[in-house]
């Protein structure tokens, strides 16, 4: 990277690093059961529910007791179960229509992270009704109180019911994007670990992987704070120990906790202290070809961690310890590198594949130029990327 916009990135960084105490971060108000759900919409007098979902976790009917809860207090109820995995502008039109056909004033996000970011960008619709959502791509532009939303994750990894982002795939050019804003930070997030009970062990398994690369990302980069920090080695901690169990017994309710919380903590932290070029290559992937957010990030992650080299391996390092995969006496290269073999290792044991074979060689200039875009300069990552290392990324990751 030239010197100029070297300059650049780590500047605008350093400045968003030093405002950060100052910015409105909240955490989301926990729930615990239905009732909780329930009671949190009669105080505040919500009347009718939009309820974003999709169509395999309701034929699931993992969403019937909290539908049979709603309209048993009387509150009326309207359900979008459309959500698509990397869901669209037209997910979000679609249930924005219903919105307002069914005169609702509350959101309920009961899912993934697919469904999270379905509600969130028809809550920023519902706030910004003059703004399209490519116009709110980006930092800071949806600047207005979006309506109620709760977030019910179904799966431990996205953290999504924690963050202030919502990601959305273009319908038309495919070109996936991020809104990222203070309001769209969920006001109550319900953890219910029974609704994790049920996935499949390879959804848990790219889920939890995504999870992991959330808390690692978010502690190697360059804008981490002490709370975003012991959250992520509390994370990473977890997700080492749990992951494992969880993709093996599904029905290990200790796991599946765990697990939650782990999604739960990584959320925090990368809220906070922001992604890296692992998530700005897994965004290019899953608008291009459609690739589920956790494998992508699954796959991908060593490949950045090991091209990152020694800048990095103090704090893979530290990780290490605080999983317990070695001790304080083993010098950092060997523990950073012992980190990154983990994360293989896990990998091969829950069956996620080493490469990405859908890239396409001649897709990979362009894929490169827009991560290159998402991550320069915003993501305060440890070691500074054009789209040449980004190029060499795409052909490690296509051929594994």
């Amino acid at each position: 990277m030239n010197l100029l916009k070297k300059i650049y990135c780590r500047t605008y960084q350093t400045i968003f690093r030093l405002i950060l105490p100052l910015l409105p971060y909240r955490e989301p108000i926990l729930l615990k059961s239905n009732q909780d759900i329930i009671d949190t919409l009669k105080k505040h007098n919500k009347t009718s529910v939009l309820l974003v979902t999709d169509h395999s976790l309701r034929n699931l009917q993992l969403t019937q007791s909290l539908e049979t809860a709603i309209t048993d207090n009387e509150i009326k109820l309207t359900v979008y179960d459309e959500t698509v995995p990397n869901p669209t502008t037209d997910n979000v039109a679609a249930a924005l229509q219903l919105y307002h056909d069914n005169q609702c004033d509350c959101i309920i996000a009961f899912g993934g992270g697919s469904a999270m970011d379905c509600a969130k960008a028809t809550g920023a619709r519902v706030a910004r009704p003059k703004k399209s959502l490519a116009q709110m791509k980006g930092i800071l532009k949806v600047r207005k109180k979006i309506p109620l939303l709760i977030a019910v994750p179904t799966t431990a990894g996205t953290g999504s019911e924690t963050t202030l982002a919502a990601v959305i795939t273009d319908s038309t050019t495919r070109h996936k994007y991020a809104i990222n804003d203070f309001p769209l930070i969920p006001s109550y997030a319900a953890m219910l670990p029974k609704l994790t009970v049920g996935l499949p062990p390879h959804i848990t398994a790219t889920t939890g992987m995504d999870a992991l690369t959330h808390a690692v990302e978010a502690y190697i980069g360059r804008s981490t704070t002490k709370q975003t920090r012991s959250y992520a080695r509390r994370a990473v901690k977890s997700i080492f120990q749990y992951l494992p169990i969880a993709y093996q017994d599904g029905t290990n309710a200790i796991a599946r906790t765990k697990m939650l919380n782990a999604a739960y903590f990584a959320g925090i932290a990368f809220t906070q202290s922001y992604v890296g070029y692992v998530h700005a290559v897994a965004h290019s992937l899953g608008g291009k070809y459609n690739v589920p957010h956790g494998l992508a990030n699954a796959v991908i992650l060593p490949y950045v961690l090991r091209k990152f080299g020694r800048k990095i391996y103090r704090k893979l390092w530290e990780l290490g310890v605080a999983a317990k995969l070695f001790d304080q006496t083993t010098p950092h290269e060997v523990g950073a590198k012992i980190f990154i073999q983990k994360i293989e290792d896990m990998n091969h044991a829950m069956n996620i594949p080493t490469n990405i074979p859908e890239i396409k060689i001649n897709d990979i200039p362009q894929l490169a130029k827009t991560a290159e875009k998402e991550a320069n300069p915003l993501y305060p990552v440890p070691v500074l990327w054009t789209t040449k290392e980004l190029i060499e990324i795409y052909k490690e990751v296509k051929n594994g």
